[in-house]
Order: structure tokens, then C-alpha cells, then sequence
């Protein structure tokens, strides 16, 4: 058992990026050799089945930084073996799952499993070769110029098995990447799948942070997962949660005796809310320890991006909390520095190790340039705003959308400051907040043909995309994390037509240049009509780098304009390229004919005359072959 003086000292410097391969447990040619940090602790021991969970196997400290280790002969100790260390102070054991487990059990059993994760053979070579592609447009900060859709997935509730189990990575695996390729997706976000031991969680209270979850299989069986999906040209995103982490006696928490991964200090050891611990991302070897687990992710799983949870948590040293319960910073401000500076540290790794990939900020301030190396680095940001205004729309009366018409254009506004993907997530469907489709107001036919137009505006506004699961067709109940989507509900006409349409929603969106080429400033974008409250009318061009338009109405009013004049810039014919009020997607097949003729007016400019029915979006594109 060799040690690595220099592994070890990057670890206390914060700089070790890989962690992973020399902490935790490791084949070796002398045996499984085990190393783990406890600096507090009087003393540590390896137990498990191997020796009836007793202390008989001491670890040995290997230095003042409190890193220790022990090696294990591989006849006691194979696959799956069951095993804890025993973190021993002032008296007190504590048995603690390995920090650095690739495997481990969950739900009521809380070991950790030895699994050799090497060995997998990938089929994903052509994927990972054009996804090179982006490291150019992140490394500049610039919007890629692809369509980004993404379908956010629970998988323990998207689907379940006959006798309500759940299904394996490889059964999610077939399924799930037939049914996204399908829909038009380009990416798939899992909820996440870190070993977390309680499901109502989700998977954000995470106790295994670098082992994907035993509920759906083992490690090979998730890598398995990511390959079957990169064959399908969909794109991986993983839920990542480096605020914080549970307080379960076999988790991080007080990992050796004492506050080790979480913030020493009261003011901000906890998050009162989610009862849980807060990392200290000042402290380097914490700093070491996730985002040698974010690059983890990306070299060991092959996933494309980390969607970083609860941002705006770890910026402000006030968040969730009341006056007198933090302290300000020695000018008064309440930004976390050093939350700040740890951001621009993983932000930095991830942009040297894997500049393809997707850093994606939940954030829900105004806090600048998120999306820049001059403040945060990440590659992304969910535009809360955006989602908070537009859904304060959706639940508003018509009669009385004229007085909330900026919900809809404010966005524009500030489109353009940050790279931005628009998020129509889970967390707007639980607890009361009622289904994306029950938001909206209006009887049972208002509210499909209101969230037929709204999706179009979404998929139509600059941006990525993101939508969770359930919300395609109109699930009507809130996500429930114990059961599965109702997927009966396609069994009726008018939910079974939803999903048509966001499935014919996402390829035109996919095969429109328009919508995605110039995300990232005005070039893509121009206001016909912003202001036409009265009318609840929103009409907008989309441009790509060849200056080709596609021209966007949406009527958001219970009101049809049979005749709505829509100036164009130029002469000629006018072909409707989508009609959501088409009968194919549970409309009543009123709105535009295909072809619409351009007249001159006497100023020398053109319109085009339009048929816009109520609660309906109305795409139209010059027609070059007339």
C-alpha cells in the first residue's frame, strides 16, 4: 500500500481534481486498498461483512492532514462486499458510509458496496467526437447555436414496472430514449441520481456523491444507461447538489466527530428550511472532494452536463435567513465569497478537463454575469423570471390579460444578458402549485388551446428549452414522486393531441434555424407587435444567420381576428407552417389558409391579412417556392 504524497497534497490544497481514484476503495495488486479523511477523529476503522462489523481492522493515519488508510486482502473482500469505517471520538463510534463509494446500498441500508467501476466498454465514440464541437462557443461564453430541448425526468416516477417496482437503468434505458428521440428532445436532465436515502428527497438530499443510486441497478447498468441514450443522439444532464446535504448519521454530516464538510460557524452551518448542512466551500479539501466529483461525472459516466442546484443559496450569506441570524461581510455585503470564488474554480476545471460540456445554473436572482468568465463561469442559467411572470400570465382570466401584457415582454428586456435556458420545471408542479396544464385558466377546451399557444411561445422565445415530464400531455394532477405519470391519460383525445402537438412542437422547433442560430442577441429577434395589450396579441420575428425569418402570433384573448394585419417585409406569398388550433392537435381547425398573399400598401411597405383564431399561435414563413 504506496502512499501518494502529491495526491494528498493537492488534496489539502484544494487543487486535486480527481479525487476519486485515490480515495475511497481501490483494486490494487496487493488487495483493495482504503482511504478515507477524518483529521478529527482519534481513531478509524474499516468494518463490514468481512468481519462482522466489529474494530478489529485499525486504519493507519497517514500524515496531519487526516487522511487513513488500510488495506484489505481481495480474498475477504469482492464485489459488492458490504463494508463502513468506524470514525472513533471522545469515546463515541460512529459507523459512516464511504464519502467516495462508487456503490452503496440505499432506502434503510446505508453501506457502502465495493464495485470496481473500470471495465465498462463505451459505444459512444462519434457522440463525444461532435460534441467537441461546443467547447469553442462555451470557452467564449457564446449561446451554442443548436436547438437545446430538454425533457426533465424522475425516473423512479416517469415510468414504474407492472407490480409498481421500479424498472432498471437498462429498462429506462430502452424506453425512455425511444419515447424522448420521439418527442423531438435533444437532452433528457435526471432528477438526481446521486445514492440519496429517502425518495420523497427526490434526490436532492444526497448522501453518495459518486454513486448513482442502487434503486435502478449498479454503476455499469447507469453507464449502460448514458450510452444507450448517447446512441440515440440525446443528450445526459445530471442534477447536481453541491449547498448542501442531509444530516443522516451515516452521511457527511459531522463526518469525524465534528462539523468537517459542512460551515463551522452557526450563521452558516444549516439551511432552516431543508433541514439540512451547507458545504464549507472555503475549506479546500471540500473544494477537492465536489468538483473532483463533477468531473467524476463527466469522466467516468460520460454525461454532458450538471445542472447546479440552488445557486442563489450558496451566493448570499442570507439566504432563508432573518435578521441577526448571519453576519454581513466587513462591507456590509451579503454575498458569500467564498461561494463566489468556488463557483469560478469548478466553472475553470470544468472549462480546461471538458469544455464541451454544460455547466447550468438554477438561479433565481439578479445576480451579474453568471454565464461569463468575468463573474461565475457557468454555461448556462434557468431564467426564473421569465417562468415566474409567464405562469402568472397563464393564470390570469383573458378579460384581464391587458393589465399583465408585460409578463409575456418583460423577458426581452434582459434576454440577451445572460446565456439562458427557459425552465418549466418540477418544482412547478408540486405542492400545491397544481400541473402546468391546471395553472391555466379557462374551461376544459381554454385551458388545452391556452397551453398549446404558451408552449409555442416558449418554444419560440430566445432561449433554450426545458419541460418536465408529464406537463407534454396535460397531466392534470401534481407530480407525485411515489407513483408513476398518469399515462392513461392519453387514452383520452385531447391529452393524447397535446403530446401530437409538443411532439410536432419540438421537430419544427429542431429543424427551424430561426429559433436557435441567434439566441443570444438581437439579430434573431425583432418585435412586430409588443405592445398590442388590447388585443392580448404578441407577434414577433425569428431570424437566423441567413437573415430567413419566421414570423410568430400568438392570441392570447378568447377573441378570433379573422382579418389581423401583420406588416412583412417584403412582397410575394406566405405559407402557414403551424397552426395550433389545427383539429389534429385538438384545436377546432379555424386560423390562416396555407398559402396568405403579401399586398402593398400605399406607403410602399407590405402586409399579409391573418386568421387568427382564439387561444392560438400562428407560425408563418415567406414562402421561397412561390
Amino acid at each position: 500500500m504506496k502512499k501518494n504524497e502529491y495526491a494528498e497534497y493537492l488534496f489539502h490544497q484544494g487543487s486535486n481534481y480527481t479525487s476519486y481514484d485515490y480515495f475511497g476503495a481501490h483494486r490494487t495488486e496487493d488487495g483493495i486498498v482504503f482511504r478515507v479523511w477524518a483529521p478529527s477523529a482519534d481513531a478509524v476503522y474499516l468494518t463490514g461483512d468481512f468481519c462482522s462489523w466489529d474494530t478489529s481492522l485499525p486504519m493507519i493515519k497517514n500524515d496531519d492532514g487526516g487522511i487513513w488508510s488500510v488495506l484489505l486482502s481481495a480474498s475477504d473482500f469482492g464485489d459488492c462486499s458490504r463494508y463502513k469505517y468506524i470514525i472513533e471520538r471522545d469515546g463515541v463510534f460512529r459507523y459512516k458510509s464511504d464519502p467516495h463509494a462508487f456503490y452503496s446500498e440505499t432506502l434503510s441500508n446505508t453501506a457502502s458496496l465495493f464495485f470496481d467501476i473500470e471495465g465498462y466498454r463505451w459505444s459512444d465514440g462519434n457522440y463525444i467526437a461532435e460534441r467537441s464541437g461546443n467547447a469553442a462557443f462555451l470557452h467564449n461564453d457564446i449561446m451554442l447555436p443548436k436547438p437545446i430541448n430538454i425533457y426533465e425526468v424522475h425516473l423512479g416516477s416517469w415510468k414504474k414496472s407492472f407490480d409498481g417496482n421500479y424498472l432498471t437503468y437498462s429498462e429506462y434505458a430502452e424506453q425512455l430514449s425511444k419515447y424522448v428521440k420521439e418527442m423531438g428532445y435533444t437532452h433528457i436532465e435526471l432528477m438526481p441520481i446521486a445514492e440519496h436515502p429517502f425518495d420523497g428527497s427526490w434526490g436532492y438530499q444526497v448522501c453518495g456523491y459518486y454513486a448513482p443510486t442502487s434503486r435502478y441497478g449498479n454503476p455499469h447498468e447507469f453507464m449502460y444507461f448514458v450510452d444507450k441514450m448517447h446512441s440515440e443522439g440525446i443528450g445526459v444532464i445530471l442534477d447536481w447538489v453541491p449547498a448542501h446535504f442531509p444530516k443522516d448519521a451515516h452521511g457527511l454530516y459531522e463526518f469525524d466527530g465534528s462539523p468537517l464538510y459542512e460551515y463551522q460557524g452557526r450563521d452558516r452551518m444549516e439551511n432552516r428550511t431543508w433541514g439540512t448542512r451547507c458545504f464549507d466551500v472555503g475549506r479546500t479539501q471540500v473544494q477537492s472532494f465536489l468538483i473532483s466529483n463533477a468531473l467524476f461525472w463527466f469522466e467516468k459516466y460520460h454525461i454532458d452536463g450538471l445542472r447546479i442546484d440552488a445557486v442563489a443559496s450558496m451566493l448570499y450569506l442570507d439566504y432563508d435567513k432573518e435578521p441577526g441570524e448571519w453576519n454581513p461581510n466587513s462591507d456590509g455585503s451579503n454575498i458569500n465569497i467564498q461561494a463566489v470564488d468556488f463557483f469560478k474554480k469548478l466553472n475553470s476545471a470544468v472549462d480546461k478537463y471538458f469544455p464541451e460540456c454544460l455547466m447550468i445554473a438554477e438561479e433565481s436572482t439578479s445576480y451579474a454575469d453568471i454565464t461569463n468568465k468575468r463573474g461565475l463561469g457557468f454555461g448556462y442559467k434557468w431564467n426564473m423570471g421569465w417562468m415566474n411572470d409567464t405562469l402568472d400570465y397563464l393564470a390570469t382570466d383573458p378579460y384581464f390579460r391587458s393589465s399583465k401584457h408585460s409578463k409575456l415582454t418583460f423577458s426581452l428586456m434582459y434576454a440577451f444578458k445572460e446565456n439562458y435556458i427557459l425552465p418549466i420545471s418540477h418544482d412547478e408542479v408540486v405542492h400545491g402549485k397544481r400541473s402546468l396544464l391546471d395553472k391555466v385558466h379557462g374551461d376544459y377546451n381554454q385551458k388545452f388551446g391556452t397551453i398549446r399557444t404558451y408552449l409555442a411561445y416558449m418554444m419560440t422565445h430566445p432561449g433554450k428549452k426545458l419541460l418536465f415530464m408529464g406537463s407534454e400531455y396535460g397531466q392534470f394532477r401534481e407530480w407525485d414522486e411515489w407513483g408513476e405519470l398518469e399515462w392513461f391519460m392519453l387514452d383520452y383525445q385531447m391529452h393524447s393531441k397535446l403530446r401530437d402537438y409538443v411532439k410536432a412542437l419540438n421537430h419544427f422547433y429542431r429543424d427551424t434555424p430561426a429559433l436557435w442560430e441567434n439566441d443570444c442577441s438581437w439579430d434573431g429577434f425583432a418585435w412586430i407587435y409588443a405592445d398590442s395589450s388590447d388585443d392580448n396579441i404578441f407577434a414577433y420575428k425569428r431570424i437566423d444567420k441567413l437573415s430567413r425569418q419566421v414570423i410568430i402570433l400568438l392570441n392570447f384573448s378568447a377573441r378570433h381576428y379573422e382579418h389581423y394585419p401583420v406588416p412583412v417585409s417584403s412582397g410575394g406569398w406566405y405559407r402557414t407552417l403551424l397552426n395550433s388550433d389545427d383539429d389534429i392537435f385538438g384545436g377546432n381547425n379555424n386560423g390562416p389558409n396555407k398559402a396568405i398573399r403579401a399586398k402593398k400598401n400605399t406607403n410602399n411597405t407590405y402586409e399579409i391579412s391573418v386568421d387568427i383564431p382564439p387561444l392560438s399561435a400562428v407560425i408563418i414563413s415567406k414562402d421561397i417556392k412561390k
